[in-house]
C-alpha cells in the first residue's frame, strides 16, 4: 500500500521525546512512549532532524520500533539544526537538506522515510530550490512522499512547482484557526493533506493547569502570551467551560479535544505530544470518541465566546 495517501487521523508527535522543552524526558522515557504509541494503534511517528541537539528524538524511535518498522509510518523533517548554545538555525540549501536526511536515516536506523517536511521556508534561500532537494530524494526512492512545514499558501504553491506536494503541516487547535481563511481551503482544493499539530495547545487544553501555574524558564511555554496574564486566565475560563461538556460525556478532555480536531473538515491527521505511556494512553481513546451534533454545537459557541487568542512568542 502507498502510504503517502494513507495518513492516519491521530499521529504521535515526537518533539516532546527531545527533551528540550521538558524536565526529565530520558532516553527510556522516549522509548517507551513511543512503544506505547504503537501498542496503543498510533502508527504514525512524526519526528525531525532538530528535534533534540544530537537527534534525542530520532534515536528513541529507532529503539522503539526495532522489529516492527513494518507496522508504521515515519515523518522526518529537515532544514534546522541546532548550533552551540541551543541556538537554532534555518537552512534550506539543497546540500545541507541532503546531508541532513542522510543523519536521520542512520539514526534511525531505516533505509527510507515515508513522509519528509522541509521544516520550514528559508528566507535567504527560493523555496523551489529547496524542494527540489526533496524531488531528487523522492525520485531516488529515499522518501515517499514530500511535505511543507510552517508555510503558508503561496510558499506551497512554489514548493509545489518543483516537487509533488502530499502534506501540509500547521498548528491548529480550537483557539487557534488561522489556516482556516486560506491554506486550509487551498489544501482541500488541490489534495493536500493537512497535518495539525498542537491541538491540544502546547498542554493548555489538557485541562491540568492551575490559575496560579508558573512556568520555570526551562519550559518554553513561559515565552507564549497564551500562558500568562490575562490571556492566561481567559484560557483557562475556556477549558472550564468545554470541560464541563467531556464531564457530561463521562470522557476525558484530551479526548474530547483530540476528537473534535479530528472532526473539522478538512483535518487529515493529528498529532498530539506525549512524554510518557501513560499520556499515550489516555489520548489515543479519542479514536474512540464520537461526538454528536449537539455536542460540537455546544464547543464551537464557545470557542466562538472566547475569541481571537493571542499567539506569537517573545524571543
Amino acid at each position: 500500500m502507498d502510504k503517502q495517501f494513507a495518513l492516519p487521523a491521530l499521529a504521535l508527535g515526537c518533539w516532546p521525546l527531545a527533551g528540550m522543552t521538558r524536565t526529565g524526558v530520558t532516553r527510556q522515557a522516549a522509548k517507551e512512549t513511543v512503544a506505547a504509541a504503537i501498542d496503543h494503534g498510533i502508527t504514525h511517528l512524526d519526528t525531525a532532524y532538530c528535534y533534540g541537539e544530537d537527534g534525542e528524538s530520532e534515536r528513541a524511535i529507532a529503539q522503539a520500533i526495532k522489529g516492527r518498522r513494518d507496522a508504521i509510518s515515519i515523518a522526518s523533517k529537515c532544514g534546522i539544526h541546532w548550533q552551540a548554545g541551543k541556538k537554532q538555525v534555518v537552512n534550506g540549501h539543497p546540500d545541507r537538506l541532503i546531508q541532513e536526511v542522510k543523519e536521520s536515516l542512520f539514526r534511525l536506523q531505516v533505509d527510507h522515510l515515508d513522509l519528509l517536511y522541509l521544516h520550514t521556508p528559508d528566507p535567504k534561500i527560493p523555496i523551489q530550490e529547496s524542494a527540489g532537494a526533496l524531488r531528487r530524494l523522492l525520485d531516488e526512492g529515499t522518501i515517499q512522499a514530500a511535505g511543507l512545514s510552517n508555510g503558508n499558501t503561496d510558499d506551497c504553491k512554489l514548493f509545489a512547482e518543483t516537487c509533488p506536494l502530499t502534506a501540509c503541516q500547521r498548528h491548529f487547535n480550537m483557539l487557534q484557526q488561522e489556516i482556516c481563511s486560506e491554506l486550509l481551503p487551498y489544501c482541500r482544493s488541490k489534495e493536500i493533506a493537512m497535518v495539525a499539530y498542537w491541538p491540544l495547545m502546547k498542554g493548555l487544553l489538557t485541562g491540568r493547569m492551575k490559575r496560579d501555574q508558573v512556568f520555570p524558564k526551562t519550559d518554553s511555554r513561559h515565552k507564549y502570551p497564551m500562558f500568562n496574564g490575562d490571556e492566561f486566565q481567559k484560557n483557562l475560563t475556556f477549558v472550564e467551560t468545554i470541560q464541563t461538556i467531556a464531564t457530561q460525556l463521562d470522557i476525558s478532555l484530551s479526548s474530547l479535544v483530540l476528537a473534535w480536531t479530528m472532526g473539522q473538515e478538512g483535518i487529515s491527521t493529528v498529532l498530539f505530544g506525549a512524554t510518557n505511556a501513560e499520556q499515550v494512553a489516555a489520548n489515543a481513546t479519542a479514536l474512540y470518541c464520537s461526538l454528536d451534533h449537539n455536542t460540537v454545537s455546544a464547543i464551537n459557541e464557545a470557542v466562538r465566546q472566547r475569541g481571537t487568542v493571542l499567539g506569537g512568542r517573545k524571543a
